[in-house]
């Protein structure tokens, strides 16, 4: 990303209203100028995130240090993607940089995990809440496809292992007082009446697919990261964040017209007309044209054979 690009997407999420920013990547702490874009970005009163796996590199770490262990935490914060040191472990090296990293701006930090495989364990990170003082709530996202790329993820007869699963450390997000939270995916039919209920009372109540809306540093907009290259338009079609929101809407509702989410009891559920639940990732909604014939408007075929989706 260069500073030119960044001004003119501040200039332009500013105009539309806009104060929330999130900085990702890849790995975003890797950029050499990060710390004076979320420097130039909260002295414009943005809300800024940054998205890291906390391998930062000493020095970079020193600056992070230097120049936001002062910030107010309403204005900056990290959310800090962690992995099970058992079932995915970093080396040596690596967990002795994100231990400091979390060490230092741990009041900053809400940690993040997700969810790929359905023998997944979050004892890890209760650990690390109590430890480091991050925040209480846990960010859980389901791993989705990529389209063409074959890469691991949560498929829609696994859901309701991973949501039971989930709901067995209910006595530990309780005791520890976190709250959990649930990135889009997560199809609320998948969950018991008694889940529910937890999860209701813990405020959440929305179980939906909305667009991202990624901006890439050559000024690409994207629905999202596993649909990164699925009619992705640039920022200079539009003119404010409103218009890409529309943009993405009206491909969604394309899509859902023909096929209304993950399961084919989507189709015509209450859940989904009163647009609680999204029907399962739009990525993973697109994966079951494959074995549909070939109706569909010319644009979503156009796309599923350029992009690979039967892959």
């Amino acid at each position: 990303m260069s500073w030119e690009n960044l001004i003119y997407i501040a200039d332009f999420l500013e105009r539309s209203g806009e104060r929330h920013v999130s900085l990702l990547g890849g790995e975003p702490t890797l950029h050499p100028e990060v710390v004076d874009f979320i420097l130039y970005l909260v002295a414009r009163n943005f809300v800024v995130t940054v998205f890291t796996n906390g391998i930062l590199s000493p020095a970079r770490l020193q600056e992070f240090k230097t120049h936001f262990a002062d910030a107010e935490v309403e204005q900056l914060s990290f959310v800090c993607n962690l992995n099970d040191p058992v079932l995915t472990p970093a080396s040596p090296g690596e967990t002795e940089r994100i231990n400091t990293f979390l060490s230092i701006l741990g009041p900053w930090v809400t940690p993040g995990f997700n969810i790929y495989r359905t023998d997944f364990t979050l004892d890890f990170l209760f650990e690390c809440i109590n430890r480091y003082g991050l925040r209480r709530h846990l960010r859980l996202g389901i791993t989705h496809p990529i389209p063409g790329k074959g890469n691991l993820f949560i498929r829609p007869l696994e859901m309701r292992q991973v949501c039971r699963r989930l709901y067995s450390y209910r006595e530990k997000f309780d005791a520890f007082r976190v709250k959990p939270g649930l990135d889009c995916g997560f199809p609320i039919c998948q969950f018991s009446d008694e889940e529910l209920g937890w999860l209701r009372r813990l405020g959440l109540s929305q179980f939906s697919c909305s667009a991202a809306i990624d901006i890439t540093p050559d000024m690409s907009v994207y629905h999202c990261f596993p649909l990164s290259n699925y009619r992705r338009k640039s920022l200079f079609e539009f003119d404010s964040m409103a218009q890409i929101h529309e943009h993405f809407v009206r491909i969604k509702d394309q899509i859902k017209v023909e096929i209304a989410g993950i399961y084919p009891e989507c189709d015509g559920c209450n859940y989904q007309e009163d647009g609680i639940c999204g029907g399962g990732g739009l990525c993973q909604v697109l994966l079951r044209f494959v074995d549909e014939a070939s109706v569909r408007l010319p644009e979503i075929e156009h796309e599923l054979a350029k992009n690979r989706l039967s892959t």
